[in-house]
């Protein structure tokens, strides 16, 4: 069997065009991409021409699922409920989209990582927010006057995404992210996981926050300052009743108490808070989605996206700072002939060569992981003296360790200890585990020790989350090629849970976790054959793998996979 040398990765940001010197140590720079580097006067501007915009257009609310809502668009408010501070809700975002036919709207949203912003699909779909014209304001409580932010800091967006599966009639799977083209330092609001059945109680003291419109009838009642209002979680049965053609039962939930029929009596918002965010227990449980056309319609609740159903896809996208910033997990691999490191991005079913970052016979492990969450791609790369270097952005690789040469893994699997921020993982020459706890700036914390017993494992792998419970996992395989799944416990100290035994990688010499490949909100594996063909192993999200597909032959070629 060819010698194995696969390891673990995400994607590394390198423009073709300037490729490393031979042996020169790989560089981070930036790739082209649709970022903005727009200045606050600019993007305060765009915010204005948003917001005059969304004024004259005086929209309709989108409707509850059974009525017509494709020509439909969102405007924030809520009804009833009490003025608030940003100091209460430091992660609150506003979405002020305007375009050169004049039209614009706003949206809420929540900062969920330092460049990413969870919102309503509604809010996304068929909307290029990564054009100039648009811009994300975090940091106030108040909405813009004019040209005016209030205290309040301006981004613009550098790609999105909605949920693949997001339905325009039907508003389910209606969840986005934008991200953002640079890092803002607000505190984000930590998301539920799959299993957070307890923040879901009936009755459960709920709160939505959101600005803007606080009638039912007037289009332009928007209040200028921030607001919350009582969404205690209602039961699935009480939300099916009030909307037995439209709730998805476990895509949807209800939350607030039942309004009265008249806007001075009730408490409550619809989509009219586009994107906003419910919160229950210090998390975001919901994504305001729809309700019905008057919101305060007697018994009709607002429905929120149930977010602990989206929370692995939501996820894969705060960590999907990959080659060409398409929301696919690429690859990297060295040839074998020259030592040239090529960057092979993800066309969903195959690869496609396209960076060439340089002769790199140097170095002997490469994998990649956004280390300091400023969305763009990091490197972590080790030389063959053991000492293993962080390469992010232009500036200088930073020593991260010393004399690892010996190590048998070093992987960046992810947040593994549960604080939501990427951590590092190595085994050593003993086969001691030790999770290295990020800080969320490149920088790791003292190791936590796992235990012994992980060098009989020929090869350690993972990135991402292969069980969609919001964790992310490895792959350990031995040396007669069974392969064992460790989910993830998100505790540092047991990171991980008893192994299961997945299948046999025997014929392959080669695996790489990159992350989503495909494209579907999963993490995925690739493998080479001994034939030198490479194959794709998409994770069903139950910690297996669907029907493999052939990612293309003429792999042998190549001896480093990151």
């Amino acid at each position: 069997m060819a010698a194995v040398v696969a390891l673990v990765g995400t994607g590394i940001a390198v423009s073709g065009s300037d490729s490393a010197e031979a042996d020169e140590a790989p560089r981070m720079s930036a790739l082209p991409s649709p970022e903005q580097t727009e200045s606050q006067q600019e993007l305060a501007e765009n915010v204005a021409d948003a917001m005059q915009a969304d004024v004259k257009s005086s929209r309709p609310l989108v409707k509850q699922p059974d009525d017509s809502v494709e020509s439909a668009a969102p405007s924030a408010r809520i009804i009833g409920g009490q003025t608030t501070t940003i100091s209460t809700a430091p992660w609150m975002a506003q979405l002020h989209f305007f375009d050169s036919t004049g039209a614009g709207y706003f949206c809420g949203g929540a900062v969920i990582a330092p460049t990413k912003i969870l919102t309503a699909a509604h809010c996304v779909k068929g909307i290029k927010w990564y054009a100039p014209e648009n811009a994300v304001v975090v940091g106030t409580d108040q909405l813009p006057t004019g040209k005016d932010l209030h205290g309040g800091e301006a981004f613009g967006v550098s790609r999105q995404w909605h949920h693949p599966q997001y339905d325009d009639y039907s508003l389910d799977n209606d969840v986005a992210v934008l991200t953002l083209n640079r890092p803002t330092t607000v505190k984000p609001l930590p998301l539920a996981q799959p299993s957070d059945g307890a923040l879901y109680q009936s009755g459960l003291d709920g709160k939505v926050y959101g600005w803007g419109r606080t009638s039912s009838t007037n289009p332009n009642s928007a209040s200028p300052t921030l607001k919350v209002a009582d969404a205690d979680i209602v039961s699935d049965t009480n939300c099916a009743a009030a909307y037995p053609d439209g709730f998805v039962k476990g895509h949807m939930l209800c939350a607030g108490a039942a309004p009265t029929g008249s806007d001075e009596t009730s408490e409550t918002t619809c989509n009219g808070d586009s994107g906003g965010p419910l919160v229950v227990g210090g998390k975001l449980v919901g994504v305001v989605s729809w309700g019905d056309e008057n919101c305060s319609a007697e018994g009709k609740y607002g429905v929120y996206a149930k977010l602990s159903t989206y929370s692995a896809p939501v996820q894969a996208r705060t960590d999907d700072a990959n080659l060409n910033r398409d929301h696919t997990a690429d690859l990297l691999a060295r040839r074998t002939s020259d030592s040239t490191l090529f960057g092979w991005t993800s066309k969903v079913t195959s690869m496609s060569r396209t960076l060439n970052l340089g002769k790199q016979s140097a170095i002997n492990l490469i994998t990649q992981g956004d280390l300091n969450r400023d969305g763009a791609q990091d490197l972590l790369y080790r030389y063959t003296n053991g000492d293993v270097f962080w390469s992010y952005g232009t500036a200088t690789p930073k020593l991260i360790a010393k004399a690892w040469g010996k190590h048998k893994a070093i992987l960046t699997p992810g947040d593994v200890t549960g604080d939501e921020l990427p951590d590092m993982v190595a085994v050593d020459s003993a086969g001691v585990m030790r999770v290295y706890p990020g800080r969320g700036n490149g920088g790791f914390n003292a190791p936590v020790s796992v235990g012994s017993g992980w060098g009989k494992f020929s090869m350690i792998r993972g990135h991402g989350d292969f069980t969609n419970d919001g964790k992310a996992d490895i792959f350990a395989r031995d040396t007669t090629g069974k392969t064992y799944l460790y989910k993830g416990t998100g505790v540092a100290t047991k990171p991980w849970a008893a192994p299961v035994l997945v299948g046999a990688f025997g014929s392959m010499n080669a695996l790489a976790t990159t992350g989503d490949v495909n494209s579907d909100g999963v993490a995925d594996v690739l493998a080479r054959d001994t034939a030198g063909k490479m194959w794709l192993y998409p994770g069903n999200g139950k910690g297996g793998f669907l029907a493999r597909k052939d990612f293309g032959s003429g792999w042998q070629a190549y001896n480093l996979f990151g």
